[in-house]
């Protein structure tokens, strides 16, 4: 049995698509879930939320992807926020949008403790004129 989803070339598909394995060739708007491998082909056009064990892109993305793997292939183009364990970027490929790579965001920063105040008496003061 064959658990792959194909959208080809020609399908035009809207909604909320969840399956193992997905291949969009088409065009697809809403939410993909893979709990297996998504693809898009060259000439694809995705404006989506995906949720995807890996995926390699060829085409347009819009939107948000969170995968363990994921590749962008020479002509992929990727226009929003992209969460990903490993990153692997092929010359050609364009990114613009946020990033984040290598395992769980990191923590912020922790600011320095503010160094405590000390205040002088007016008498310990140097140079100045007491009223």
């Amino acid at each position: 049995m064959d658990d792959k989803t194909i959208i080809d070339a020609h399908g035009d598909v809207e909604g909320k698509l969840k399956g193992k394995d997905v291949h969009v060739l088409g065009r697809f708007r809403g939410e993909i879930e893979a709990t297996g491998r998504l693809v898009t082909g060259e000439g694809s056009r995705v404006d989506a939320h995906i949720v995807a064990d890996a995926a390699e892109i060829a085409g347009e993305l819009k939107g948000e992807i969170k995968v363990r793997s994921l590749v962008l292939l020479e002509k992929a183009r990727i226009e929003g926020n992209v969460e990903a364990q490993v990153l692997n970027i092929r010359e050609g490929a364009q990114l613009n949008g946020a990033v984040n790579t290598g395992g769980p965001p990191a923590r912020p920063a922790t600011p320095p403790s503010p160094q405590p105040v000390v205040e002088k008496k007016p008498e310990e003061a140097k140079g100045g004129v007491l009223a």
